[in-house]
């Protein structure tokens, strides 16, 4: 009985974690990749976990093969958070 529950509370949790892990996606529309610099330019909500407006404005990327998955007009949802001082785009999808 006790691996049983072990098991359904593990094939629970992957049903659960990634609804927790995506409380900080922000919807945006890519305007510009400029993949020589690293970054992308976004017209994005509200960051709630930067306490940031809807705006447009540049982000530099943690992974520069993000760059490679976007192109202008592309919608996105997206995490940023302040990675050595500058705001940074951490983990990047196609809008749902």
């Amino acid at each position: 009985m006790l691996k049983r529950t072990f098991l359904i509370a593990t094939v629970a949790s992957l049903f659960v974690v990634p609804a927790l892990a995506d409380g900080n996606m922000v919807k945006a529309e890519v305007v510009k990749v400029d993949k020589p610099a690293g970054k992308m330019t976004l017209k994005h909500g509200p960051i709630k976990n930067l306490d940031m407006d809807s705006m447009t404005m540049v982000f530099r990327v943690a992974d520069p093969s993000m760059l490679d998955k976007v192109k202008a007009g592309d919608k996105i949802e997206f995490e940023a958070d302040r990675v050595n001082g500058a705001i940074t785009v951490t983990k990047i999808g196609k809008a749902h």
